[in-house]
């Protein structure tokens, strides 16, 4: 390819980046606001956190950047840019699928965790803050990757709206040089690369937040004593 036409798919590549950033950014706030509201002690809280979660995992991902995109702004009299409509799609869209994975994480902590923070008198707040979360979090790490590997992939769908993205400029690139097999594959490759890069990351994040879980204080360990070394020892 010329050097124009790399350009075109590295700022595609850009334009992906920077989706994937904001989306990813949305989904996880999304995730832990409507997880932790799926373990709310009221029903009303759960209700409205779960209405939230069937729908957006029951809808597609394709048809809601539609909505987004092309329904709502002639409704509401609006007009989202394609990089904030595809954020705000894309991020409710996976936030849902991230919201069962802070509540599976939160359920799997030990009962006995949570009745130990009821006995020591901390709210709700602290409870979830300093018990529930450091332990829960890091179990979640390795579902949480692989729903952002899945958000990457769904970048692609943003195409529809005519933005720049990895997907579309080597679609241009493709028209543009009638070379189906050698432009896909270099996209194939650039997904790879930031799925990869994306999983060391991720992998990384895991074990630091492994480190200090379940380890006692750190300090001297007590020797015994050898046999016939006490007091009253002749």
């Amino acid at each position: 390819m010329t050097p124009g036409l790399w350009e075109l798919v590295l700022e595609g590549a850009w334009v992906t980046v920077q989706l994937l950033v904001c989306s990813a950014l949305l989904a996880t706030a999304v995730a832990f606001v409507a997880g932790v509201a799926r373990t709310h002690r009221l029903w009303i809280v759960r209700f409205l956190a779960g209405l939230y979660t069937e729908v957006f995992r029951g809808t597609s991902a394709l048809v809601m950047i539609f909505w987004v995109f092309f329904v709502l702004p002639p409704a509401f009299g609006w007009q989202l840019v394609p990089l904030w409509a595809g954020t705000l799609a894309l991020g409710l869209t996976y936030g849902a699928y991230g919201a069962e994975i802070v509540r599976g994480g939160l359920l799997a902590v030990d009962p006995a965790q949570q009745e130990g923070g009821i006995a020591l008198g901390f709210t709700p707040w602290q409870r979830l803050r300093l018990i529930l979360l450091p332990q829960a979090v890091p179990e979640m790490i390795p579902p949480f990757c692989n729903l952002l590997i899945e958000l990457l992939k769904g970048t692609a769908l943003v195409s529809i709206m005519g933005m720049g993205d990895l997907a579309f400029s080597g679609n241009l690139v493709r028209l543009a040089l009638q070379e189906s097999a050698e432009i896909y594959t270099y996209v194939l490759l650039v997904y790879f690369v930031i799925a990869f890069l994306l999983t060391r990351v991720m992998r990384g994040l895991e074990k630091k937040l492994k480190a200090g879980v379940g380890k006692g204080p750190v300090g001297k360990t007590a020797r015994p004593e050898p046999a016939g070394s006490g007091a009253g020892a002749r």
